[in-house]
This record gives structure tokens, C-alpha cells and sequence, in this order.
């Protein structure tokens, strides 16, 4: 046993010994109870709640986290998390030990978040909240699978709000034709905004290309990278998904226009960046060239939707048309589904076709 009565005080206090994430062994002490059997109840809870437990705070986890996570993660994605756990995490449990977050604490974090306003009386948007949440769960996942945490606070809390559908713009081609017209006094905005309309490839894709991804003899190009601009360097990675590497075929009237634009650049190397712009230089020519063509203005993402839509229009499956813009064909027919001409008449017909031959 290990309570103690203090004689100068007359109250009572326990010593615990546990080991931490480290296999280290500690002892704890805990001053101030009334009765014995007060510190009695307190050694076991203790002992209970930190067998093999974290002896470190939340703040000093994330650290750890950090250094566990971050080489497995791509730069950008990194610094996502990095944001979440600096402003809206460490505030909240940094100074708390790991053992001691309780569920009653995840509970009034999530309420400080749904009450938020901003000036414009704005709440956090679900997608937000949802993320944020989310981020709290795999840290302290982290810690129960790899440091010993006995539970998840936040995982029996559960979440708070939701993933929103992402809106999804597009341009017919006729719109298109006369956007890529009024952007035509700029070659390198023209070809670009060609790239992304007629392949269907990520802004990132199209803006890490070199004339090394191009065959016009099988008229393809490879996309393999992803650029990016993190804290002013430009950076080169690997793609969005494993899926989104591919080789995308090419039309012939593009191979034309991408070959003349290449001969057009001056001294280009191999290896070097075709477009060297910032995705906010095209994000301004967006603009600038919905303007001036009369269409509405969408996202430069939508360039995507609008080259998958374009494809289902055509005739192409969902199959087809998720390997050419390395998607999951899962993905495709979720996303895209009300745009796809509906089978169902054909599908009974040709039912009631097998029935009568039957």
C-alpha cells in the first residue's frame, strides 16, 4: 500500500509508481485527500488510467507526432495538419497530460467550435469542423496503436460536421471555345488552359509538365509529378494518388498545338517546366478570359469536372473515363452519376427480351 497520512497536515496523500511510453519507470505523488480511502480510490484510478500510459503532455505528443509523421506525408499535407494542431489543438489539450483528456474535455472543445462566429457572424463551415475533429482523432489514434494510450477520448466523443459536397461547375464546349479564343493573345495561358480542358489533368499536373512527358509519335503525355509552392519555393512531388499516375492520350489537333508550343520556348531543357507560372497567374487569366468571352467564371479545378463531363457526354464509361484522369471508376460514377444518361428503360427491355426468348 502506498497512502501515507502527512502528520503536519493531518491529511492524506498516495504514491504511485507507473512506467511511461518509454518503459521507464516513475513514481507520482498526489497530496491533500481528507480521507484514506479518497487517496486509496485516487492510486487506483491512477495506476488504471496510466499503465504503460504517455507521461507527457499533448504539446509534447505532437511533437512526437510530428517527427513520426511528417516524412511518411507530402509537404503541403504536412502543413495542413501542422496549422489545425498549432491554432486550434495545442490552445485547447497542449498543456493537459495524454492520460488526463477525458471525454467532458473533447465535449466542450467541440461546443467552442460549433458556437463560433466570425465578424460576419459566420460559423466554421462543416467540412471544417469535420476536419479539425478528425485531426485530434488520429493524433490520439497515434498514441493508443504506437505509445500505449489505453482509449481514444475523441473517437467515443464522435464527430462533429460534415464533409460537404464539393460544388461542381463546368463549361459546355462552346463556352470553352470561347474562353480559349479570348486568352488567345497569350500563348503560354492559351496551351496551358488547352492541357487542362482537353486531357483533363490537376492544375499541379499540367504546371510540373516538362517536354520530357511528351511522345507525339504515340501521342501521349506522362504525368508523374505534381507541382506546388510551399513558403515560396517551387517544389516537385510525387502525384495526388497512386492512381494518378498515367499516360493520358492526346488528340491530334493538341499534339499539333503542343509541339508548335514547344518549338516556340526559348533554349527549353528536357527536364524543365513548360508553364513556369504560379497557379495564381492562371488563376487571374481565368478570370480575365471569362470576362472578356461573356461565360461564367468557374474554378480551375472545373476545367476537370467539365473535361469528365464532356466524356460522358461522348458515350464513355465511367471505367474509361476514371483511368484517363486517374480517378477510381468508384469515384466517377458517385461524383458524376447524375450525369450519366440513365439505362433503365434499355436495362428493362432488354429483360423482358431474355424472359420472352426464355
Amino acid at each position: 500500500m502506498s497512502v501515507y497520512k502527512d502528520e503536519k497536515t493531518g491529511k492524506w496523500y498516495a504514491l504511485a509508481w507507473y512506467h511511461d511510453w518509454k518503459g521507464d519507470g516513475h513514481q507520482k505523488c498526489k497530496r491533500g485527500f481528507e480521507t484514506k480511502k479518497e487517496a486509496q480510490d485516487w492510486e487506483r484510478n491512477f495506476v488504471q488510467q496510466n499503465a504503460a500510459g504517455i507521461d507527457m503532455t499533448f504539446e509534447a505528443f505532437c511533437g512526437l507526432y510530428e517527427k513520426d509523421r511528417r516524412p511518411r506525408l507530402k509537404e503541403s499535407t504536412w502543413l495542413t495538419k501542422e496549422n489545425i494542431i498549432k491554432n486550434k489543438l495545442i490552445p485547447a489539450f497542449g498543456k493537459m497530460m495524454m492520460s488526463e483528456i477525458e471525454t467532458k474535455h473533447i465535449i466542450a472543445w467541440q461546443n467552442e467550435l460549433l458556437a463560433y462566429r466570425d465578424e460576419f457572424k459566420k460559423p466554421y463551415s462543416d467540412t471544417y469542423l469535420k476536419t479539425v475533429h478528425n485531426q485530434l482523432v488520429a493524433i490520439l489514434n497515434h498514441a493508443v496503436r504506437h505509445y500505449g494510450l489505453k482509449s481514444n477520448p475523441a473517437s467515443k466523443v464522435g464527430c462533429i460536421g460534415s464533409k460537404e459536397r464539393e460544388e461542381m461547375n463546368f463549361w459546355t464546349k462552346e463556352e470553352y471555345l470561347k474562353f480559349a479564343e479570348a486568352v488567345m493573345d497569350k500563348p503560354m495561358s492559351y496551351y496551358a488552359f488547352e492541357m487542362l480542358y482537353w486531357c483533363g489533368i490537376r492544375e499541379g499536373e499540367m504546371l510540373a509538365l516538362t517536354p520530357a512527358d511528351f511522345n507525339f509519335t504515340k501521342k501521349t503525355v506522362r504525368i508523374n509529378k505534381t507541382y506546388q509552392r510551399i513558403h515560396g519555393q517551387d517544389l516537385i512531388t510525387t502525384p495526388k494518388t497512386r492512381k494518378s499516375v498515367r499516360t493520358v492520350e492526346m488528340p491530334d489537333f493538341l499534339c499539333e498545338e503542343m509541339q508548335d508550343y514547344l518549338k516556340s520556348l526559348y533554349k527549353v531543357q528536357k527536364n524543365d517546366r513548360i508553364f513556369p507560372v504560379t497557379k495564381s497567374y492562371l488563376h487571374h487569366e481565368m478570370r480575365r478570359g471569362a470576362k472578356e468571352a461573356g461565360v461564367k467564371c468557374i474554378r480551375i479545378h472545373d476545367l476537370r469536372h467539365s473535361h469528365i463531363s464532356l466524356l460522358i457526354d461522348m458515350g464513355f464509361s465511367a471505367v474509361a473515363i476514371a483511368e484517363r484522369v486517374g480517378h477510381e471508376s468508384i469515384d466517377i460514377t458517385f461524383r458524376y452519376a447524375h450525369m450519366f444518361p440513365s439505362r433503365q428503360v434499355d436495362m428493362a427491355q432488354r429483360l423482358n427480351s431474355e424472359r420472352m426468348e426464355g
